[in-house]
């Protein structure tokens, strides 16, 4: 039994899918455009209706997300995804917006050290920069969202601490300037459960429902601990990887993201609806398994397998 300060289980969670972003961004090789396709088609075939298909960043620094375009192309005939990028400076906004993308995500991050590494940027300059992004976006007239995402929330491993009063004057600040909604992740895996209910709980009495997403890394095994513990504070979406893949290059050895099929597998388990079907997203994990030929994946469904007592609450048709 939940104790009764927290809130009880939403009836319902969703499940972002960013591993054709945030995953392949992270590997060294480049997946064909034709078999990402074939990637998205199998996830949304699964159910799954957010999927992050890239990233607008130059394709010298990132080559495997120099195909973001087609993606977006794609992804958009689908009916009823929601296509998220990733954007981390202006002119990959400009791109975004000419896209037709549902939602650019702007990484920030609390950490200084961890900001001025990743974007070049102290944590306030990058606030300026979507308070730019917004002004560009309402001259375009675009009904595009803007989702201010706050990472090394936890803690960094450049830096060390970090305050939990910095993340929530960061987030206060990107909702100031124009975010939309905004979303917290520990991106090198230092969170616990009972850090993530102390820093969500004081999240969402500050953001509301404007904090819209957990994003949360199983680098130190505690991934889906962590899920649960945000789930007592009344966040009901999280970015999730397929097969675990990804991870942040400022995490020495970490184990990539919380797994796609693990997190749908707890949800649906627990009665939360998820609207994806697990089966389809085990075999869409092994098809990953051939594409990616000698890179580490994770998680844990895909070793043991469904239980006998799992009664799926979804089937894709």
């Amino acid at each position: 039994m939940q104790p009764d300060s927290l809130a009880p289980y939403p009836p319902a969670a969703i499940v972002r899918e960013v591993g054709l972003r945030d995953g392949l961004q992270s590997l060294p090789m480049v997946l064909p455009t034709a078999t990402k396709l074939e990637w998205l088609e199998a996830a949304y075939a699964a159910g799954q209706r957010e999927i992050e298909v890239g990233s607008f960043v130059p394709a010298r620094l990132l080559p495997q997300l120099a195909d973001t375009e087609e993606l977006v192309a794609h992804a958009k005939r689908l009916p009823g995804l929601s296509v998220s990028v990733l954007v981390p400076n202006l002119k990959g906004a400009e791109r975004a917006l000419s896209s037709g993308a549902d939602l650019m995500l702007v990484p920030l991050s609390a950490s200084h050290a961890h900001s001025v590494a990743n974007l070049r940027k102290t944590p306030q300059e990058a606030v300026a920069m979507l308070r730019e992004m917004r002004a560009a976006r309402d001259a375009a007239g675009s009904p595009m969202l803007i989702e201010g995402g706050v990472g090394t929330a936890f803690g960094c491993t450049l830096q060390g601490e970090v305050r939990q009063d910095d993340v929530l004057r960061l987030l206060g600040d990107l909702l100031d300037a124009g975010a939309d909604r905004v979303s917290l992740a520990d991106t090198v895996g230092y969170a616990d459960p009972a850090a993530v209910r102390r820093l969500f709980g004081q999240a969402r009495r500050l953001a509301g429902d404007r904090l819209c997403c957990a994003h949360f890394h199983d680098t130190r095994g505690l991934g889906l601990a962590n899920v649960l513990a945000a789930l007592e504070t009344g966040v009901a979406r999280f970015d999730a990887c397929l097969a675990g893949i990804g991870g942040c290059p400022h995490a020495p050895g970490a184990s990539g993201n919380v797994s796609t099929e693990d997190l749908v597998f707890m949800l649906e388990s627990m009665g939360i609806r998820t609207g994806v079907d697990v089966d389809r997203l085990l075999a869409l994990r092994d098809a990953a398994a051939r594409w990616l030929p000698g890179q580490p994946l994770h998680g844990a469904l895909w070793r043991a397998g469904l239980p006998k007592t799992y009664s799926p609450r979804f089937r894709a048709a």
